[in-house]
């Protein structure tokens, strides 16, 4: 079997493609980034391939044709994920990247595309909890929640032979860059704000886990032309929960105070104003960042557990405690 992965230099990309490449998978994988591409292929347990590719500009979509030759699987891994940001920038990396890997797949002959998209769809600033893949959504909280929907459509219509749309929610792990880095800072410089109480249900996904759903998206025979699956870890967690396990985990302070929430809104809608005709630069809070973690939101997972087998080996709590290992290790 070959694999193409794009954004293979990402978190997500960089761990599938090296769970391929363990399985005796032929890979090759895209980015932007040669340093990073480098780094994905000295930790690769066998020999990848990497093709430099910028989603977008002139010749994207031939060079990943040329990627895409004798491929059976192609994995689209590559978006920007930001709640502030360009509405341009993010149309070329979640919009016109999604149309470039359709069309790649379409002149190569690609039996099946395994599109990653986001759970960040059904985000409403409303408690949602066991939400299930064809719930209804609400409107878009911001462009890249916009965008990566349109992209799910262009994937639903291409009428490609076999689709697996992926929708992981909130991973962690290794290599993350964004999630438990983000809320390690704040934790770090002072009183963490706690909105509703703090006792929230929220979904995260260990790496692992979401790169096992991958792998069997890529390998497992498909029901249907068109499949959608939710992919989390399965714990609802309460964030108070969570923030003492990772400040634990990660030997840092936790302190606390509680704010409302529509305080906190009001102050998030100045900021993104004030930004939006000042720099342009993203605000210290958005109201989409500040509302993830003043609202539950739980997934249903028994598709992808009935349909392709799938279950959770990491939890939670091993998966933070790995995770801090790593960052130790990285800090030395």
């Amino acid at each position: 079997m070959k694999i193409l992965v794009t954004g293979g230099t990402g978190f997500l990309g960089r761990h599938l493609v090296w769970r391929a490449a363990a399985e005796g998978v032929e890979v090759v994988f895209t980015g932007r980034n040669a340093k990073a591409a480098a780094d994905v292929m000295r930790h690769a347990p066998a020999p990848v391939s990497f093709q430099a590719l910028i989603h977008g500009e002139e010749g994207a979509e031939s060079t990943l044709a040329g990627a895409a030759r004798a491929v059976d699987v192609i994995v689209h891994c590559a978006a920007l994920s930001s709640p502030w940001g360009l509405h341009d920038d993010f149309y070329r990396a979640n919009v016109i990247s999604t149309a470039e890997v359709i069309a790649a797949g379409k002149a190569c002959g690609v039996q099946r595309l395994v599109h990653i998209s986001t759970p960040s769809i059904y985000f409403g600033f409303s408690d949602r909890l066991g939400i299930r893949e064809n719930a209804e959504l609400p409107s878009p909280a911001n462009d890249y929640v916009r965008t990566k929907l349109a992209a799910e459509v262009l994937v639903t219509q291409a009428s490609l032979p076999e689709v697996a749309i992926l929708r992981p929610r909130a991973l962690f792990g290794p290599w993350d860059q964004t999630l438990i880095p983000r809320i390690l800072r704040v934790i770090d410089k002072g009183p963490m704000p706690i909105m509703r109480g703090g006792h929230i249900k929220l979904y995260l996904t260990y790496i692992d886990n979401a790169v096992d759903a991958i792998w069997l998206a890529i390998c497992k025979p498909l029901p249907r032309p068109v499949n959608v699956y939710n992919v989390s870890n399965g714990e609802p967690r309460e964030l108070l929960d969570l923030l003492r396990t990772m400040a634990r985990e990660f030997a840092l302070p936790l302190r606390t105070r509680a704010i409302p929430w529509r305080l906190v809104e009001l102050a998030a809608r100045s900021m993104e104003a004030a930004a939006s005709i000042g720099s342009g630069r993203e605000p210290l809070i958005t109201r989409y960042s500040a509302g993830v973690l003043a609202f539950s939101q739980t997934l249903d997972i028994s598709a992808l557990r009935q349909e392709l087998g799938w279950n959770p080996t990491i939890s939670i709590d091993e998966g933070i405690r790995r995770h801090a290992q790593w960052w130790r290790e990285e800090r030395e």
